[in-house]
């Protein structure tokens, strides 16, 4: 296959956090230090160019050489311009910003307080982090959105599918170790004392500020919220079902400067206060008491969950049902409790990107057997317990036409619509401006970047 097919649309299949730069619009002709390229109004800089070649790298991603991950770049910038101007392409800027909120909370619980996230990512405010992620999100959104109307019609023929193999079977990747897993999931399930121990805590912390103490400075001490309670609990510009359900309705019922009672969610328990409320949005702090379960907790999860693997094992129950009446994993309790890989979304999944303790627990057993109860955590870090079936084991093997055709022709197809997309490309180079900065000047690109382009020198 050629390189181009590698790297074309690559960054559309990624999340780049880079620098939020991007927010100015050239006039044609106009370019200034640090810009790489300019498509249409599109404007791509050399800072980004290096972030997003170093986090590819960290992904695994062979990026080439700099012509090569700068093509990709180019490519995928005409897509998000042509993509923008295409009424078919449902605008979904609204939707973008309300989930770049909640991204952001997300990495802010990965690290121990703002500044430290900020620091890592190379960020010099939250605002200008958030703005960087809603535009890496509506880059990629509207890059993929284009990319499906130009190939919505791409199909392969069986034949197209042999030919395929025949020519690329040695250039083809190898079949690493892979299993296929079904999974059910249980949180357990807190005491009637424990859930009172929780709820009275809240309520005593509740007093302490009506007694005079900051809500902000206990939600520092007292919040198990890793993403808000570096700062005082607050959450700025909450849209509407951006949080879980009870925490809206309990903050919504309030008026401004109003305190909560001890309101129950699936992260744990909480004291809710609303700070302000404008329109659709609203900012709030609160307090968290996670439902952490305490070792007897745990215990009778395991139990019960020991219980549900012996009624499957008897046959009484397949694993099926019993994960969509008993799992509490919303990812798969629908789907027979199949484990899909993120990648592509298929239910075969490589050993070596197991979660280490599926990893551990898995070893050994053969296919159909079923592990004992195990303890893990789930994203939020919330203890649960699983049981895991091993559906499959595939042991590693070259690509074959008879034990692997879905695979193949699936490549065949990304080849097809890539090629596709490269005849669009070229058709539509000579109608845009570009402006590409004199150091890619040498590059043989695959398409005809060069041939159109203003070649700008600093």
């Amino acid at each position: 296959m050629s390189k181009y097919t590698k790297y074309l649309f690559v960054l559309s299949v990624i999340v780049f956090l880079v620098s939020g730069k991007l927010s100015a619009q050239l006039t044609k002709g106009q370019l200034i230090d640090g810009i790489a390229a300019v498509i249409g109004d599109e404007i791509i800089l050399e800072s980004d160019i290096e972030d997003q070649a170093n986090y590819a790298k960290q992904q695994g991603t062979n990026v080439g050489n700099k012509c090569e991950f700068m093509e990709s770049i180019l490519n995928n910038k005409l897509l998000i311009y042509e993509a923008k101007k295409d009424t078919l392409i449902e605008n979904r800027s609204a939707a973008i910003k309300e989930m770049a909120g909640n991204k952001y909370n997300q990495i802010l619980g990965q690290f121990p307080d703002e500044k430290a996230m900020l620091a890592a990512y190379k960020f010099r405010t939250s605002y200008e982090m958030k703005n960087a992620i809603e535009k890496i999100d509506a880059d990629n959104y509207y890059g993929q959105q284009k990319y499906a109307r130009i190939t919505e019609k791409a199909d392969v023929t069986p034949n197209e599918v042999t030919d395929f193999y025949n020519q690329f079977k040695f250039q083809l990747p190898n079949v690493k170790d892979e299993v296929s897993l079904s999974k059910i999931s249980m949180y357990p399930k807190l005491s009637e004392s424990h859930r009172k121990e929780i709820i009275d805590k809240l309520k005593k912390i509740k007093q302490d500020i009506k007694n005079g103490d900051s809500f902000e400075n206990l939600a520092r001490i007292y919040s198990e919220d890793e993403g808000s309670a570096a700062v005082g609990g607050l959450y700025k510009n909450i849209n509407m079902g951006q949080m879980v359900k009870p925490f809206e309705a309990a903050a919504l019922n309030l008026q401004e400067g109003d305190i909560s009672d001890p309101v129950e969610s699936e992260f744990g328990f909480h004291l809710i206060q609303l700070v302000k409320r404008n329109g659709k949005k609203y900012d709030a702090r609160h307090i968290l008491i996670k439902s952490t379960p305490n070792a007897e907790e745990l215990t009778s999860a395991k139990k019960e969950l020991d219980s549900i693997r012996t009624l499957i094992l008897e046959k009484k129950i397949t694993f099926k049902d019993a994960a969509y009446k008993y799992s509490d994993d919303k990812s798969n309790k629908f789907s027979a409790g199949i484990m899909t890989n993120n990648q592509d979304g298929s239910d075969k999944l490589e050993k070596l990107s197991l979660d280490p303790t599926i990893s551990y627990q898995i070893a050994g057993l053969k296919k159909n057997d079923i592990t004992d109860p195990f303890q893990q955590e789930d994203q939020q870090k919330r203890k649960m317990i699983s049981i895991v079936q091993v559906n499959d084991i595939i042991d590693a093997h070259q690509l074959e036409l008879a034990t692997d055709y879905e695979r193949i022709k699936d490549m065949a197809l990304n080849k097809k619509k890539n090629e596709i997309v490269e005849k669009w490309v070229n058709a539509k180079i000579p109608s845009l401006f570009i402006s590409l900065d004199n150091k890619y000047k040498d590059c043989n690109f695959h398409s005809n970047w060069q041939k159109n382009s203003v070649i700008t020198t600093k």
